[in-house]
């Protein structure tokens, strides 16, 4: 792992070399995940993903959907990634799917609850390395009982999740030793303690103490947590982890969330974001052109800013309509205003859809229930993404971070005035 601190804001900028069982992987950082579903990316194909630039090496696979078919993958002996017909993508293992939902209150000591299509499946830690040795995967978060992000929670119950955590840790880590079709594979420590600061930097100082690769800042994502506490609880924890491994957070997706989260000093995010974006009938027209160097570059930008500007003119009925969720930072493309629009999706974008289909065409396909809609909408919101985490790169490079920064939260607080009339 090869990392450099960018700027007095905290942000590293490097990379993560030497990935997967070949050893030929590489992921930027700060970077992202694929997120897939059983090890496919939502709505595309294959074929379709190799047309979007900028993906990913490291793709995230969620344990219920992998141990629904753990028998299969057992039998197979292969491992999941060449099972899903993606052999030379490094797999992430996450204890749960960002996007799926989690009903709380059913941790014990002895076991994590886990939710799937056939309902609750109930986990050791013995139970957990089973399915780890048939799915394979090159890195993984450890078990853990998070379960503390919902409602009032204890300092008694905040403080049980962080032994629980650190108990399951310790188990799997022998395991890990005595298995060797996990041997080329990295655990990831899960760090927890809920909203209490005493709980987390224990957590985070105890998890620091074993022999993982990485760390995973669990327990941040939804909106049960304050914003400020969020952050400062995140900086604190990584102020106990050591320099030379990487952090993940999940849960945090939204783009001027992720920049808050990297100024601390996280690495890798997922990219359910898009995901969720799409099943809106949205598409990502963000700005992230934070410096732009030529008049084309200025072209691309205003044309941008044109954008940005009819998003937040969106009538908020048919916003209301698409989801409770939607963001500053996306269109709503089902809204009739789009139906005469034979523009791209966004100017200036390079992705499949926006160099051969129009705002009007994809209003069609959503209004009609065109299954193309979601292989397009998604294609572009997920190149707009990586491209985004191209730009915090490069910003990071250029020590314009601060910058980059500026732009995307301009963008939000005009989103959220348009939303807010009068206040």
């Amino acid at each position: 792992m090869q990392l450099q601190r960018c700027g007095a804001g905290g942000g590293r900028l490097g990379a993560l070399a030497g990935l997967g069982r070949s050893g030929a992987a590489a992921l930027p950082l700060p970077g992202c995940l694929l997120y897939t579903r059983t090890g496919s990316a939502p709505h595309l194909t294959l074929d379709t993903l190799r047309a979007v630039r900028g993906v990913p090496p490291v793709a995230q696979v969620a344990l219920p959907a992998m141990a629904e078919i753990h028998d299969v993958l057992e039998e197979y002996k292969e491992g999941a990634a060449k099972f899903v017909g993606m052999p030379d993508t490094v797999l992430y293992c996450s204890l749960y799917d960002p996007v799926a939902p989690c009903p709380p209150g059913y941790n014990t000591n002895k076991t994590v609850s886990l939710w799937g299509s056939s309902g609750r499946m109930e986990l050791t830690a013995s139970k957990f390395m089973d399915i780890q040795r048939a799915i394979q995967p090159d890195w993984f978060q450890c078990i853990s009982d998070g379960d503390t992000i919902f409602g009032e929670v204890s300092r008694k119950r905040v403080k049980r999740s962080v032994d629980r955590s650190l108990s399951f840790l310790d188990e799997c880590l022998q395991l890990l030793e005595k298995s060797p079709e996990l041997q080329g594979s990295v655990m990831f420590g899960a760090i927890e303690g809920g909203d209490v600061l005493e709980e987390r930097l224990r957590s985070a100082r105890e998890t620091a103490k074993r022999p993982v690769g990485g760390f995973l800042l669990d327990g941040f994502q939804g909106s049960a947590m304050a914003k400020e506490t969020k952050l400062k609880l995140i900086a604190s924890v990584i102020a106990e982890l050591p320099e030379d491994k990487p952090r993940i957070i999940h849960g945090v997706g939204k783009p001027d969330d992720v920049l808050e989260c990297i100024e601390r000093g996280v690495d890798i995010f997922e990219s359910f974001f898009p995901f969720q974006v799409t099943e809106r009938g949205c598409a990502l027209v963000f700005n992230y052109n934070y410096n732009p160097d030529s008049e084309a570059a200025d072209l691309k930008q205003n044309k941008a800013q044109d954008v940005e500007k009819n998003g937040a003119e969106e009538d908020q009925d048919e916003i209301s309509k698409a989801d409770a969720e939607m963001t500053p930072f996306e269109i709503f493309l089902k809204d009739k205003r789009y139906q005469d629009d034979f523009g791209p999706v966004l100017e200036g974008c390079t992705c499949y859809c926006c160099q051969r289909h129009t705002r009007a065409y994809v209003h069609h396909l959503l209004v009609t229930n065109e299954l193309l809609a979601g292989v397009l909408l998604m294609m572009h919101n997920f190149q707009h993404y990586f491209s985004f985490f191209s730009a915090i790169r490069d910003a990071l490079r250029d020590n314009k971070l601060d910058q980059l920064k500026e732009l995307v939260f301009r963008q939000a607080l005009q989103g959220l005035a348009k939303a807010k009339p009068g206040q």
